[in-house]
């Protein structure tokens, strides 16, 4: 991260990222429109049911197909397995210790080991979901276009209802402990995007924003540009008509808070939640709703399971271009593929999160430096790390990542 200050007013504020690109979409051309699902897992490690279901609702649309049904709350179940896993993580080992004066998680289980084994837990009931459903919790394999390999068995499903059971009363507690916290004054006017449908968003949804667009997945590029900017290999993203925006659990909560399940809006006003959020150092408590939220409505779809008649329907190769959005913990993640007559994919575009929210990234730490500049480096590196992990972007699976450079004169 580069500062550059002239007496108490900050000019530049860039946030360099140099990590070489991996090349997924030109790796996909050519490809089986079966492999997507496989293939795009492996971008992360933390979020692989993400760009499993983006790219089965792409595939899926380009071949004219409609997933619905017990299949359809199959995924909306599995998404929920990863929602738990990668909030837990990002709550408990990554920004935790940021608002309570620790260097890290292994720090602050020495103090608090209960609080660090509640985490714990509530991450691995995420990755039990993951585990049943996906057949593994990192880049599952039992997801395909069409559905699933396999689906289980009602009874297979019975022992998961008591671990959500019990990952429900430490989401609530994790709601209560998270709300002590003490968070900075800081609030940003970003305008918000995020999917919305008759129910809180995870595996599908029109793109809706807090300025009144309303757009769909096939209409993303056309409202949605990405640009290339000197001084890192991320793209930033804005709207093609405007600034940049933000996505992720503030613009989800801020504009889908009436669809949270009872309990999660309890949750939300016991801990000071109001009907939108607009600062980023509480997007820690948002998420720990959003974890209320996505236990209670696994156990809502455990409950009411029926075992579909096949695992997947056919998806007969077609030509034609498809498009697929879900919501990522980490916010929007838009997927494209269009498909030859064979069926191979001729090009692929992948839009995760993160870089969508690059640019507005920068511009609250360009605000938030303002108001810190009386800090000495040391003390400002420090708050700039906890600034860029209210995002949770990749970068922060690092607990101390941020090269700092100010320049004052």
């Amino acid at each position: 991260m580069y500062v550059r200050a002239r007496g108490r007013a900050v000019e530049e504020v860039r946030l360099d990222i140099y990590e070489p690109p991996r090349f997924f979409e030109a790796f996909l051309r050519g490809r089986a429109h079966t492999e997507p699902p496989d293939i795009t897992a492996r971008i992360c490690g933390i979020c692989p049911i993400a760009y499993q279901m983006s790219a089965c609702q792409a595939i899926e649309a380009a071949c004219g197909v409609t997933v619905g049904g017990p299949l359809s709350e199959l995924r909306r179940l599995l998404y929920c397995g990863e929602w738990i896993e990668s909030h837990a993580l990002h709550i408990y080992l990554l920004h935790a210790p940021d608002f309570l004066g620790y260097p890290g998680a292994v720090e602050l289980a020495r103090d608090h080991r209960a609080v660090v084994e509640r985490g714990l837990r509530l991450k691995k009931a995420g990755n039990t979901l993951l585990e049943v459903l996906g057949g593994r919790a990192i880049h599952p394999v039992n997801v395909r276009v069409g559905g699933f390999h396999r689906t289980s068995a009602r009874p297979e499903l019975a022992p998961l209802a008591e671990l959500l059971r019990q990952a429900r009363d430490d989401a609530l507690a994790t709601v209560e402990w998270a709300a002590d916290f003490e968070f900075p004054d800081f609030a940003h006017d970003h305008e918000y995007l995020a999917l919305s449908t008759g129910r809180y968003p995870l595996e599908s949804g029109v793109l809706r924003s807090s300025a009144g667009r309303s757009f769909s997945a096939a209409e993303f590029e056309r409202n949605i540009v990405e640009e290339q900017v000197p001084h890192s290999t991320a793209l930033h993203a804005r709207f093609t008509d405007g600034g940049p925006y933000l996505t992720g659990p503030l613009a989800r909560y801020s504009l889908n808070r009436d669809r949270l399940s009872p309990l999660a809006l309890e949750a939300a006003d016991r801990a000071g939640l109001g009907i939108e959020c607009r600062n980023p150092f509480r997007s820690i408590l948002v998420r720990a709703v959003e974890i209320v939220y996505a236990v209670d409505e696994a156990l809502r779809i455990i409950t009411a399971y029926e075992p579909p008649p096949r695992p997947a329907v056919p998806v007969p190769p077609r030509e034609g271009t498809g498009h697929g959005v879900t919501e990522a913990p980490r916010g929007v993640l838009y997927h494209r593929y269009d498909l030859g007559p064979d069926g191979l994919i001729r090009a692929a575009r992948i839009v995760p999160p993160t870089s969508q929210n690059q640019a507005a990234i920068e511009d609250d730490l360009r605000r938030f430096v303002a108001a810190h500049l009386h800090l000495d480096d040391h003390a400002l590196t420090h708050q700039c790390e906890q600034a860029i992990r209210n995002y949770d972007p990749c970068i922060s699976c690092s607990t101390h990542f941020l090269d700092l450079t100010v320049e004052r004169s």
